[in-house]
């Protein structure tokens, strides 16, 4: 069943064509993302697709009856409006229902729980309230009654991307959905999608999310749309061969218009006397022959400046604000070529042990001791700073206008903004009119061409497109210096760094010895010693000798009275919410029935997950 058909979409800004004769359709239940280099027009034709652009010409078709929801900027959320009243703002009954009661809840009317119980019950709504705080806690957005206003910018973007999830739409659009994420969250997000009914339009960045959500790709590229039906693996193995023969129709092309050419040269000047069919197939050919390949990629030619022995060593650092402790007494020392993963939740400290070392945050004790030889090249979150009538060219120039290579070369700033795949057309263009990974990568140029020897990188995939994350990791693993890393992009950490600081949020840190995959697995490994541990110590002591098979007489016995007990539990569940819709209840009973149907529905989610263990060995 198709749920959306674009039919000969274009789209342009005065002379630069963005995409033209655009064809597609995304089927029920398609999970898609679409691929594109920065300032290709990923988000314009999001936009186009939501009528929020206009287009040059085209039709756009949405399914009649279909609900579409879409992860809106969090600039677009009103500031003074909680949490709450932001994600319950739907169409959806049930959403409106529970809004109503947690605001007769949040004001103790008792007449008007009184209704919106009842309202609840009647549309079987208990569930979704249940998610809402499932969401809600999630995402961490704990505080649900905080104003937009009073969040900062990561939580605002989890509001809007909780506010899609919580929309029970049947089409999602989603622009990048994990940034702003921490691991955790993102690998919870990636569960739920994938198992979602929901069929998805997405633009990421994040290649693990593309390869787990997606099982279609389209590549905007060359003004048009290729669509490959698979994973972000399936589209990379096809992407490859469609260009390995894309170049052989060019070679070839150009092998004819050669022995063309030479015969168009031979035949008498009046063109009359030629072959007309000839002639026009010679005109054919010189299109295919001249087709303007983009063969560009992002080169990183500069050299880094020498690193003694002695790097950076941090003795016995502390840093807290007010109660909560960031890091406490703690000791490293940096060697050459260390390569460091820095992760933890939101605010657990991750930029702040970065700014520590970068002397922009003080250490509340300790001493932080930086070698001679170190220079810095830090690349933090915030978008390149610079005045709105400044001009890319003119950002390089101001750091120099020429720039030293090994073996004494140098390259000037126009050569160097080529190199970093911006072409000339765009040396003199403001940078306010550039795209937002097009910002990013200037400013990571004018990070690494002041020849660090130390690289600290703040959440340096943040709105990079998959081309130029795949050249920056090739640069940066030959790259001899030494490099921290913070970032969410697991795909990245996996390839960048060989060892990683955990923070756990609590002043600790712990070192861990591999890549993201690694810590996950030890993380995995710790979590699941530890359940062992604590079933060993409730349970009776059994000599297991053979791996598990099949159920011991006991665990049979448990099944069974599993089964009953979640008999008890729906039928207590369908008696109390039918009790919810009773009129004469008082607002007090109530939301004491509204509490105990909450601890129902979580013993009823406890013993099937349990049913469900044993039920495997049955």
């Amino acid at each position: 069943m198709n749920y959306l058909s674009v039919e000969k979409l274009s789209k342009s800004y005065g002379e630069k064509v963005l995409f033209g004769d655009l064809n597609f359709g995304i089927d029920q239940g398609q999970k898609v993302a679409i691929v594109a280099k920065n300032g290709s027009g990923k988000t314009t034709l999001l936009n186009c697709l939501l009528e929020k652009e206009d287009y040059d010409e085209g039709r756009i078709v949405y399914r009649n009856g279909i609900r579409v929801s879409f992860m809106e900027q969090s600039e677009n959320l009103p500031e003074e409006s909680s949490i709450n009243e932001v994600l319950l703002d739907h169409d959806l009954p049930e959403l409106r229902a529970i809004k109503r009661y947690r605001k007769a809840l949040a004001n103790n009317d008792d007449k008007a729980l009184e209704q919106s119980y009842q309202e609840l019950s009647e549309l079987n709504a208990w569930d979704i309230e249940s998610k809402v705080d499932q969401v809600l806690d999630k995402l961490e957005l704990k505080n649900s009654e905080s104003k937009i206003k009073t969040l900062s910018g990561g939580q605002k973007k989890r509001v809007a991307l909780a506010k899609v999830i919580l929309s029970e739409a049947d089409f999602l659009i989603l622009d990048e959905p994990t940034n702003h994420l921490d691991l955790d969250m993102i690998e919870w997000l990636e569960g739920y999608l994938s198992s979602s009914n929901a069929t998805i339009l997405m633009v990421t960045h994040d290649r693990y999310f593309l390869e787990v959500v997606c099982n279609a790709i389209f590549e905007l590229s060359d003004k048009t749309l290729y669509k490959y039906n698979g994973n972000f693996s399936y589209y990379l193995e096809k992407k490859a061969e469609r260009e390995e023969q894309r170049m052989s129709t060019i070679e070839k092309a150009r092998n004819t218009f050669r022995k063309e050419l030479d015969w168009m040269r031979r035949q008498p000047k009046a063109r009359g006397t030629k072959q007309k069919a000839r002639k026009d197939s010679f005109v054919e050919i010189k299109k295919v022959a001249f087709q303007k390949v983009d063969s560009q990629e992002m080169q990183i030619p500069i050299k880094m400046q020498r690193l003694g022995s002695k790097i950076i060593e941090l003795h016995k650092i502390s840093k807290s604000f007010d109660e909560k402790k960031i890091i406490e007494n703690f000791s490293y020392n940096f060697l050459k070529k260390e390569r460091l993963g820095i992760v933890g939740k939101n605010g657990a400290g991750k930029s702040t042990i970065l700014n520590m070392i970068m002397n922009d945050v003080n250490v509340d004790s300790g001493k932080i001791v930086i070698g001679d030889t170190v220079k810095f090249g830090y690349y933090s979150q915030a978008l390149i700073k610079v005045s709105d009538n400044k001009r890319v060219i003119d950002v390089i120039k101001d750091i120099a206008e020429f720039i030293p290579l090994e073996k004494g070369k140098e390259f000037s700033a126009a050569q160097l903004l080529e190199r970093f795949l911006f072409p000339r057309d765009m040396h003199y263009q403001l940078v306010s009119k550039l795209s937002g990974g097009e910002k990013r990568r200037l400013k990571l140029l004018t990070v690494l061409m002041d020849n660090p020897n130390f690289l600290i990188l703040d959440e340096p995939t943040n709105d990079l497109d998959i081309f130029v994350l795949s050249v920056l990791e090739d640069y940066l693993r030959n790259f001899p210096g030494c490099l921290i890393v913070v970032s969410h992009d697991r795909y990245f950490m996996d390839k960048m760094v060989d060892h990683i600081f955990v923070m756990n949020g609590d002043g600790k840190i712990n070192n861990i010895i591999g890549n993201y995959t690694a810590f996950r697995e030890n993380e995995k490994q710790t979590k699941k010693e530890k359940q062992t541990k604590k079933i060993v110590a409730l349970a009776p002591k059994v000599d297991v000798k053979k791996e598990k098979n099949k159920l011991n007489f006991k665990e049979k016995e448990e099944f069974k009275e599993i089964e009953k007990e979640i008999e008890k539990l729906e039928i207590q569940k369908n008696e109390i919410t039918n009790e919810l819709a009773n009129p004469s209840k008082t607002g007090e009973e109530l939301n004491e029935m509204g509490k105990e149907l909450s601890l129902i529905v979580h013993k009823l989610e406890e013993k099937t997950n349990r049913w469900f263990e044993l039920s495997e060995f049955m």
